[in-house]
């Protein structure tokens, strides 16, 4: 019954209201809730010492954010759009890292560091019906640039002896999947998520771990493909 009155209440606000009316030369700003949900892979992890360590790997969890979007309809049903956000933070994970003679490797398992990302998107963007629909949904295709920054260790990762933590930045495809339902002439309801290739290579130095000369393990690095989904609700504004 919740599900019948939920799609109910959908189809009526996507039929109801005032026509958007997105026409060339409009300008839409959205702003709202994002989330970045990863979907993560990694290399296995390598040292200058040891190689590549079988069974080890690292990833990033989701982050919540504001999301900003700007599009301009340059056509009818076609538009540019500038996706933005204020920057996301993720822990960095490693896991699967043994102990080699009798050296506690292992303790570096775990959350390794915490990085902050900002995901400028471009999109062109297909509008599906007429231009003075009420109800207008899109898709979209465009490049991501990701600039990782503000690298932090944690304490307990430093106290193991590592230092120097550098994510590369990233350049990928996006796709989208978006649609706005008119609230009145110039307001409107959105929703959006896109998916987006982002690939990084982590690298940090390995001193010796204190107490323990000999222990250094060097260069560490891995490469991680994040790809995460982005989802987007909120509202937009056109002038």
């Amino acid at each position: 019954m919740r599900k019948q009155l939920l799609a109910a209440a959908v189809a009526t606000l996507a039929i109801s209201g005032t026509a958007v009316a997105h026409e060339p030369g409009d300008v839409i700003l959205r702003v709202g809730a994002a989330r970045v949900s990863p979907v993560d892979s990694s290399t296995k992890i390598s040292t200058g010492v040891t190689g590549k360590i079988p069974g080890t790997k690292a990833g990033v969890n989701g982050n919540n954010q504001v999301g900003l979007t700007g599009t301009y309809i340059v056509a009818p049903h076609l538009g540019i759009e500038v996706l933005a956000a204020t920057p996301f933070t993720h822990k960095v994970n490693v896991k699967g890292i043994p102990n080699v003679g009798g050296v506690p490797y292992s303790l570096a398992n775990g959350k390794f560091a915490d990085v902050k990302h900002l995901p400028p998107t471009i999109s062109a963007q297909y509008f599906f019906l007429d231009p003075k629909s009420k109800f207008q949904p899109y898709a979209g295709v465009g490049l991501n640039y990701t600039w990782f920054f503000d690298e932090q260790l944690t304490k307990h990762q430093k106290s193991l002896g590592f230092s120097k933590l550098k994510l590369s930045n990233s350049f990928g495809l996006a796709a989208q999947l978006g649609a706005d339902v008119a609230l009145t002439d110039n307001l409107f309801l959105n929703a959006a998520v896109w998916k987006i290739d982002i690939n990084t290579k982590a690298r940090a130095t390995h001193n010796d771990i204190p107490g323990n000369p000999g222990t250094a393990l060097g260069r560490v690095k891995v490469d991680v493909d994040v790809d995460p989904w982005v989802y987007f609700v909120g509202v937009g504004y056109k002038f």
